[in-house]
């Protein structure tokens, strides 16, 4: 849960205020719950995005962020400093500046998006301290396991345009698995954006990893995705969540969205 920043104690904002070399302005972040601080901090040296976490859960959400953002290569934002005091860690990140992508049908930002999801299905995960596919799915399927490191959340929120490319932040889910689980993540959020269940799929065939998969694996993912987001959204008053619920859905008509001629 997210913590108003003058829950921080002195010694914490002393050492932001060092690092960031003096007095800073604060702008809490809009979205996102895994750390108890998440803002933008403008000091003398510019604008870095700092994340302090408390309380065991998200302190160890935390750790486990930072991992997953060392492990990869250009796509997340850059680790620039983290300290620990009076029971807080806190981490200071490059600042990722820009729009999230547009993911409907024919945006140029679907080829950035494209270019990123090829680099990121060649990453490896090293080490076994991941969440495995069942751990952080709920259902799981032999076929899901794998050696990548994917990021599980691919939602537009947490994808930043830059003159860089695609930048991809909140690591906190990041996951072992089969290249292709990515990818079937990410179906529901391109429904979402406007693409038919078919067109979505048709787009994912430019990646190996999805055209190699077999169709059964692929169907029975999509049925066990969407009948736990059904459930999660008769439990849950979050809009985004019955969003999902009917994104995830469409994907189990066949390829063929329930309002599709």
């Amino acid at each position: 849960m997210r913590s108003d920043w003058t829950a921080l104690p002195e010694s914490v904002t002393a050492g932001i205020a060092e690092r960031v070399g003096g007095t800073f302005d604060v702008t809490s972040a809009s979205s996102g719950n895994h750390a108890e601080i998440a803002s933008t901090v403008t000091g003398p040296a510019g604008r870095i995005f700092v994340k302090a976490a408390s309380g065991e859960l998200s302190v160890r959400s935390l750790r486990y962020e930072l991992a997953a953002t060392r492990a990869i290569d250009r796509h997340p934002p850059a680790v620039l400093w983290q300290f620990e005091s009076d029971g807080w860690l806190v981490v200071g990140t490059e600042h990722l500046a820009g729009p999230h992508p547009d993911l409907s049908p024919g945006s140029r930002d679907l080829d950035l998006l494209l270019a990123a999801l090829k680099a990121l299905q060649e990453t490896p995960a090293p080490g076994e301290m991941w969440f495995t596919p069942a751990a952080r799915l709920g259902f799981a399927h032999p076929a899901m396991d794998g050696e990548t490191l994917i990021h599980s959340d691919l939602n537009p929120a947490n994808l930043i345009v830059t003159p860089r490319g695609l930048r991809i932040v909140d690591w906190a889910w990041a996951t072992k698995a089969a290249a292709w689980v990515e990818l079937a993540l990410l179906i529901p959020w391109l429904i979402g954006s406007g693409h038919r269940a078919k067109q979505a799929e048709q787009w994912l065939a430019e990646l190996p990893a999805w055209t190699a998969t077999d169709r059964q694996v692929l169907d029975h993912f999509a049925s066990k995705n969407a009948t736990k987001w059904a459930v999660k959204s008769r439990q849950s008053a979050e809009l985004w969540v019955h969003d999902l619920a009917l994104w995830a859905t469409h994907r189990t008509y066949g390829r063929r969205s329930p309002h599709e001629p």
